[in-house]
């Protein structure tokens, strides 16, 4: 005890010195101040500017960099930042814009007249301090960066003035006349339509070519495209409620910040203020006009495109880094497109990161948005890497979902990278056709009632997840809506789609397109990142009708294997103003295909793993070479599954299986996940493995279940090879192929009975064959006997009567015969540090058998996991951990697969691809045995199904003669399966 006694006291001294020694961040104070600036047209008007500096806390001269914060925000809303950044040894200033928190002044949007001043008269401040490195006299080493306000005014002040060496703007604009009037449709030359572009943002065709010398307004061409734009934005369709927010009392546009408390102004309001905020005067009347006409007057777009980084984005010589939102309907994707194809074409450095977050909510990523900026900062301000030929952030990066942590269980993000940029019209284009005839719509009296898109600011915040979108509704009779068949191959768009439509009316039509992504008609279409394009179509007199180019709005959206694209185009959209007065059109496709651009080029980024990832499997797999290489055998069981038999059969004859992880613990198990395994008659097989179970040796109490052969309570035990649940066999049903004989029928069981130890029957006289092509749904309640069927099926445990033929050939622990059934039961055991090929590959060996028997490319190509195979499987979302499993239980491409809750976990759309695989596996002429309580799902996915009862057979045929013969009727809607099976088990409520 005094050793122990003393060996406690030893660690705790040790973790107390640790603690003490261990270097911590330095601490950072902030100084408070009131800044004097001058500023307006005439440089008359003077403005306190409510400010902190964050001097380096080590001392020395360092670069600055100045945080500029969102519309409706304050220096405080950057504060954390401020002192992340200063703790890496920058010089930091935040500063409330004028109009804003307890600064003077009035908003002026980004004004070179007003904040752009204020901004280099902060950097002249900057250049009297002692902390603040210098490049010259007068001139600081300083980066800038902030979000949607704050973005924009860093592209400003980097475009006016040079002194600026490296700017990070977020979720901001590049033309903000376009961001509040877009208009994603181009006519052709010659139509009252202006012709204006064919990106999302209204901008994107102009910014391509921004041309001139970057000197003087920014040249020539950036100018006249400028001006294009403008003239475009004039017929573009208000953005009514964002409008609202962005002119209403200074309100935040971002969305969690809408639902907090904002910093109280330096005074009480005064009328102006009560009546349009703390705008100019001047901004606050053109507001007030466009708002009541909802169209754009020539005075509002040149005053909106006065504070628009698109205007003089050749003049930007800072190295951008420009981070964009892909949940955002106020500043889209396209924005940030414009601004990096103006400010390259001029020469300067520009990379772009699409993360999830955005004016309308999202995760948001701060850190990584913090480190992408941090390492921006750091090469462009410090110099670090600055012999590094790559630059320090990608050119190209785009968040995606990489599900869920098999650990932490926290969500995955994943940025694949690109060496280059784009565009909007990415590296590829696929077409993807069309169908649908013309159709009538009408704009309704007021435009009202009005489909939705999304919610403004708060969209996804009601139900988006990953998609973002949160709920879009179409209103009947205002909606024209053309689709694709289903996809045969998954379909991943990045950029901006493109499609051509035919409106028949007169004068002018105002109408909103979108793409959808349908999963199937039992669920609700996904509409990505709630985004939808508005576009006016101008009829010219005496025409009839008018074709119009429509590009669709900018996402990154991946459409799975079986999913159809819906191209819907509406009358009305809630976020928009749309015409009063009523009018009909007809719509049709001028060309009956979508183009959708992909980037082949995105690349997913090597991720470090943590030490323990690859640590503590480390033993098990140095322990599995071992066993392998000495070809230790059992000796305590007849049978040894996943590759090695007993009973004096041949490697060969092995059964595939997968098992659950942990699924030892109510039965018996064998090597764990990586190998599958099981017993027969309580034998065991080498344990635990790496996902082992409880109690090691397999079964506990009797035939390798709990109380007795089949488990707990019944038959519902889990079982290495066996699964919860699962089932055997059916009839040869009404309309089906000829029944097969002898070798030719998959699965034949013919009164079969298994009895517990008390003498209950689990499995009573049970008597079914199922045929080749076959889906079959086993259902049945929990302790029905399916199970117990199961593991008899499987050579596990020994049937007290009856037999079981598998191709003609009866079932006995190690048959051989046994090497033609794949398995996957339950969950998926995989090492998470190795990727999904490594998985499989090393499941695959250790059945012994050769590898060119294991048919990789096929399995794989079924389970259609592309790319995937070759990440980490801790990077796996749900659904791909469990095609995984499906392809491990595919290898060798068994003639008989039988599978436990293959759809557990997935979401709705993975579900969809997963029936789709089955049904594709069973074309082949193999047959699939599906276990599952989703009653809905077997309905689908089944050709066939079984139904047990008290370890009896209660009904078996072909799932449309079962619906066919149902006597009752669910809402009216025709029989479901599940109403037929409550019957047939009469627990009908």
């Amino acid at each position: 005890m005094k050793r122990v006694a003393a060996l406690v006291a030893a660690l705790a001294l040790i973790g107390v010195t640790t603690w003490l020694v261990w270097p911590s961040d330095p601490e950072v104070r902030g100084q408070d101040q009131q800044i004097t600036v001058v500023d307006g047209p005439a440089d008359d008007q003077r403005v306190e500017l409510d400010t902190t500096f964050f001097a380096p806390p080590d001392g020395g001269k360092a670069p600055a960099v100045l945080l500029a914060h969102g519309f409706g925000g304050s220096k405080q809303s950057m504060r954390d930042q401020a002192v992340r950044l200063a703790q890496q040894g920058y010089a930091v200033m935040t500063w409330s814009a004028r109009g804003f928190g307890r600064s003077t002044g009035q908003i002026a949007l980004n004004s070179p007249d007003y904040e752009v001043k204020d901004v280099k008269q902060l950097i002249d401040w900057l250049a009297k301090r002692p902390e603040v490195q210098l490049d010259a006299a007068g001139d600081p080493r300083v980066g800038i960066a902030g979000g949607s306000y704050g973005g924009a005014i860093a592209l400003m002040t980097a475009a006016f003035d040079h002194r600026v060496d490296a700017i990070v703007p977020q979720i901001t604009w590049s033309d903000l006349a376009d961001a509040l009037f877009p208009n994603a449709a181009a006519q052709p030359t010659g139509t009252a339509q202006p012709t204006g572009t064919a990106q999302p943002t209204g901008t994107g065709a102009t910014a391509a070519q921004p041309g001139g010398t970057g000197t003087g307004t920014g040249g020539a061409a950036t100018q006249a495209g400028a001006q294009g734009a403008g003239s475009a934005a004039t017929s573009g369709v208000f953005k009514r409620m964002w409008a609202g927010i962005f002119f209403g009392q200074g309100v935040s546009l971002d969305a969690t910040s809408l639902l907090g408390r904002r910093e109280a102004a330096a005074g009480p309001l005064t009328e102006e203020q009560a009546r349009c905020g703390r705008f100019l005067p001047e901004v606050c009347a053109i507001y007030q006009q466009v708002a009541k006409d909802g169209r754009a007057t020539p005075e509002a777009v040149e005053l909106l495109r006065e504070s628009s980084p698109i205007t003089v984005a050749g003049q930007i010589k800072a190295p951008t880094l420009l981070i964009q939102g892909q949940r955002d309907s106020l500043f889209p994707l396209g924005h940030a497109d414009a601004n990096a194809r103006a400010i390259a074409a001029a020469g300067t450095p520009v990379s772009l990161a699409w993360f999830d977050g955005g004016h309308d909510g999202g995760n948001g990523e701060a850190d990584w948005l913090f480190d992408q900026s941090a390492a921006w900062f750091a090469h462009y301000l410090k110099g670090e890497g600055a012999g590094q030929a790559a630059p320090p952030v990608s050119a190209f990066t785009v968040t995606r979902d990489g599900g869920r942590d098999p650990g932490t269980r926290q969500r995955i993000r994943l940025h694949p990278e690109a060496a280059s940029y784009p565009g909007l019209a990415g590296t590829g284009t696929t077409t993807v056709a069309l169908e649908g005839p013309e159709q009538n719509i009408v704009n309704p009296p007021g435009g009202a009632p009005a489909s939705i898109s999304t919610v403004p600011g708060i969209g996804g915040l009601l139900g988006g997840q990953n998609t973002g979108g949160g709920v879009s509704i179409d209103m009947p009779g205002q909606s024209a809506t053309f689709e694709s068949g289903p996809l045969t191959a998954p379909l991943q768009l990045t950029g901006s789609p493109s499609v051509k439509i035919r409106v028949t009316g007169a004068g002018e039509a105002t109408l909103f397109a979108k793409l959808y992504d349908v999963a199937d008609d039992t669920q609700l279409p996904t509409l990505p990142a709630g985004l939808v394009a508005p576009i006016r179509v101008t009829i010219p007199q005496g025409a009839g009708s008018a074709e119009a180019t429509v590009s669709l709005p900018a996402v990154d959206h991946r459409f799975a294997v079986g999913h159809r694209l819906r191209l819907v185009v509406t009358t009305t959209d809630m976020g928009f103003a749309t015409p009063a007065q009523p009018a009909a059109y007809r719509v049709a496709l001028a060309s009956p295909a979508v183009s959708v651009p992909t980037v082949g080029t995105l690349a997913a980024a090597p991720t470090g793993v943590a030490w323990w990832v690859w640590a503590m499997p480390l033993a098990a797999v140095v322990i599995a070479g071992i066993v392998l290489a000495t070809g230790r055998t059992t000796t305590r069981s007849r049978v040894r599954v996943a590759g090695v038999t007993g009973g004096g059969s041949a490697q060969d004859d092995a059964v595939l299986v997968t098992a659950a992880a942990g699924s030892g613990a109510d039965g018996g198990t064998a090597d764990g996940g990586a190998s599958g395994g099981g017993a027969a008659d309580g034998g065991t097989a080498d344990g635990g493995g790496h996902d082992g179970g409880r109690d090691g040796d397999g079964g506990r109490d009797g035939d390798g279940g709990r109380d007795g052969d089949g488990g707990r309570d019944g038959d519902a035990g889990r079982v290495a090879a066996g699964g919860r649940e699962n089932s055997v066999s059916a009839h040869n049903g009404d309309g089906a192929s000829p029944p097969s004989t002898g070798a030719e029928v998959p699965l034949e069981i013919s009164g079969l009975t298994k009895a517990y130890r008390n003498g209950e029957l689990a499995v009573n006289n049970l008597s079914f064959r199922v045929e080749r092509g076959q889906v079959l749904g086993l259902l049945g309640p929990n302790g029905a006997g399916k199970t117990t069927t199961m593991r008899m099926m499987m050579g596990l445990i020994q049937p007290d009567a009856g037999e079981i033929r598998i191709f003609g050939e009866q079932v006995t622990p190690g048959a051989p015969v046994l090497s033609r059934l794949g398995s996957f039961v339950e969950g998926p055991g995989f090492l998470p540090h190795l990727s999904g090929r490594d998985n499989i590959q090393l499941y695959w060996a250790a059945t012994g058998r050769p590898p060119a028997d294991a048919h990789f490319d096929e399995a794989l190509e079924i389970a259609n996991l592309g790319k995937a195979l070759e990440r980490a499987v801790r990077t796996y979302s749900q659904g791909m951990r469990q095609r995984l499993a499906i392809a491990q239980a595919m290898l060798g491409l068994p003639d008989l697969l039988v599978l436990d809750e293959p759809t557990n976990g997935l979401d709705p759309p993975q579900i969809r691809e997963m029936r789709e695989v089955l049904k594709r596996y069973a074309r082949d002429g193999r047959t699939v045995i599906v276990s599952s309580h989703m009653l809905a799902e077997v309905e689908q996915t089944c050709s066939h199904v079984v139904v047990m009862q008290r370890g009896r057979l209660v009904s078996a045929g072909p799932v449309s003669r079962l619906l066919g013969s149902a006597v009752t009727v669910a809402n009216g809607h025709g029989p479901r399966l599940e109403d037929v099976f409550l019957d047939l088990i009469g627990d009908k409520q």
